[in-house]
């Protein structure tokens, strides 16, 4: 094995994947297990591993080839653990159709089960980026669940007479479809703990809503002061954006499900028994515990990637409206004395080296980076699904790193939110009323009763002069203080059918004078 494959390995794995090995002694022939290697070859010929090593020549020559990013197989749990439900489902059925001994099966099934269960993780050390379509990461699960299952069996890693990694761990699959149908489940294992994540923040946005249900405060549209809501009110509408971004990830996940197990090289089946692809989906409904289903037509599954474009883009609309939500947090945290101030989230780090006492929103400002970087893996997903080709799709690997990773930081990033802002958050409830009472924009409830002209000039003036709107309108005697008090109480314009009861007196018949006495429509507070 050459220096390079080694110092591949242990950049790759941070010192995590196992030791590759350094050159064997001179004269080291394919029986020099003592030397702590051993002798494996492919078509372009023999490489020494080391004895430790569950992978094999082929997964030696990928990781000298693809040292591209760091980010290796193993970073990704629940893509390892579909890759042995599919082998296992594989096993299981070659077994039952006569094409593959039982005591085979018996210990390719027992190796999986331990790899799906967590072990052996270091050693699938290929780089997620990859060219092939995804055959070094299947060959990767292939020799490292060959190796074991040859120990199983009372074999020495390495002696693939016995079992071998392509004949009997690949037996009637190709990458084509056993690799997509990996991705597929990988990415719906991965999505369930970030529909848990996205719950949390959920209930959290929830709690506050209930909260701040009556705390009043200005509504803002396009930035400028538009009518009065609660707080209670704000929260709720954010937390039915994440609701709606779960329903919609659990639908795309659904189409993940119609996977194309026993499509082999372009979806003809070819080298698969009678009965194969029926028998293998129902296999891996049971190894997976998931509600799988062959795909409709498996040539057309084979070559499109159209659902993995679908679960990138839901993801982006869920990273679109989190980090909309984090826009208002920060928006309406501005200050603390020169901003909106409405609310206060909760101080988590010192935010300056320079300026003392200041605290930035550190929370909201990461999970908004989390959400463009989703943002831009949709892009590459779109660009890498357009990038299939007649009968396949070469670009796999980076749509499989792009998803999986996204949903890892989608799920991060709620789970942050949830836990470190959302329940810290406090309302400054004077604050909020008094932009409520000192704005013009009050003005919108008076439309139905005095008019849309005489509303804009109650406006103009009240913005000119500095006047409450409020004092404007009973000057003029346009209505009684008794009827202001009811349709500017703020209490009684954020919700529907505020004001109604007064449309009959656009033109009051006997109005009211002027009352010089300080006005207080809010008295009652």
């Amino acid at each position: 094995m050459t220096e390079k494959a080694a110092l591949v390995g242990d950049r790759f794995a941070g010192g995590q994947a196992p030791d590759l090995g350094g050159r064997p002694a001179a004269g080291s022939t394919r029986s020099s297990r003592s030397a702590g290697t051993r002798i494996e070859h492919d078509l372009l010929g023999e490489r020494e591993l080391p004895e430790q090593a569950y992978y094999g020549v082929q997964t030696l020559r990928a990781v000298e080839n693809f040292a591209i990013s760091g980010i290796t197989l193993s970073q990704f749990d629940d893509l390892v653990a579909a890759l042995a439900y599919v082998k296992k489902a594989a096993a299981l059925t070659n077994t039952e159709l006569g094409v593959l001994s039982a005591d085979k099966a018996a210990a390719i099934a027992a190796a999986c089960d331990e790899i799906a269960a967590g072990r052996l993780r270091d050693q699938f050390v290929v780089d997620m980026f990859q060219g092939g379509a995804g055959t070094s990461t299947n060959m990767n699960a292939n020799e490292v669940i060959a190796n074991r299952a040859l120990e199983i069996m009372g074999c020495r890693r390495g002696e693939y007479q016995y079992l071998h990694p392509n004949d009997d761990v690949n037996c009637s699959q190709s990458t084509n479809d056993a690799y997509p149908t990996a991705i597929k489940i990988g990415v719906y294992l991965s999505m369930q703990r970030t529909l848990s994540a996205m719950g949390e923040l959920k209930a959290a946005l929830e709690d506050k809503a209930v909260e701040f249900v009556d705390v009043i405060k200005m509504g803002r549209t396009q930035l400028q002061d538009a009518v009065p809501m609660t707080l209670g009110q704000e929260f709720a509408a954010y937390a039915v954006m994440v609701g709606e971004s779960i329903q919609h990830l659990r639908k795309a996940g659904d189409d993940l499900l119609a996977v194309s197990l026993g499509a082999t090289a372009i979806g003809t089946g070819i080298n698969t028994p009678p009965g194969y692809t029926d028998l293998v989906i129902q296999r891996l409904a049971e190894t997976s515990r998931l509600p799988v289903r062959k795909a409709e037509n498996l040539i057309e599954a084979t070559q499109d990637s159209g659902h993995f474009v679908q679960m990138s883009a839901t993801m982006k609309r869920a990273a679109v409206q989190i980090s909309k939500i984090c826009n208002d947090l920060r928006l309406l945290s501005s200050g603390p004395r020169a901003g909106l101030a409405e609310i206060r989230l909760p101080a988590v780090q010192p935010g300056s080296s320079i300026m003392p006492g200041k605290v930035n929103p550190v929370i909201p400002e990461v999970v908004s980076q989390v959400c463009y970087q989703i943002i831009g893996y949709d892009m590459t997903i779109t660009m890498a699904a357009e990038a299939s080709q007649l009968e396949l799709n070469m670009a796999e690997p980076i749509i499989a790193c792009d998803l999986l990773h996204g949903l890892m930081l989608l799920r991060n990033a709620c789970s942050t939110l949830a836990t470190r802002c959302v329940p810290g958050i406090e309302a400054d409830r004077r604050r909020c009323r008094e932009y409520v009472e000192n704005s013009t924009a009050l003005v919108t409830a008076l439309n139905p009763v005095i008019g849309y002209e005489r509303s804009v000039a109650i406006a103009t003036e009240a913005m000119e002069t500095g006047a409450r709107v409020y004092d404007l309108v009973l000057r003029e005697g346009w209505l009684s203080r008794q009827d202001l008090d009811d349709l500017l109480r703020p209490e009684n314009m954020i919700r529907p059918g505020a004001g109604h009861r007064l449309l009959e007196i656009r033109e009051p018949s006997s109005p009211e004078p002027v009352d010089t006495a300080p006005a207080t429509p809010w008295a009652a507070d």
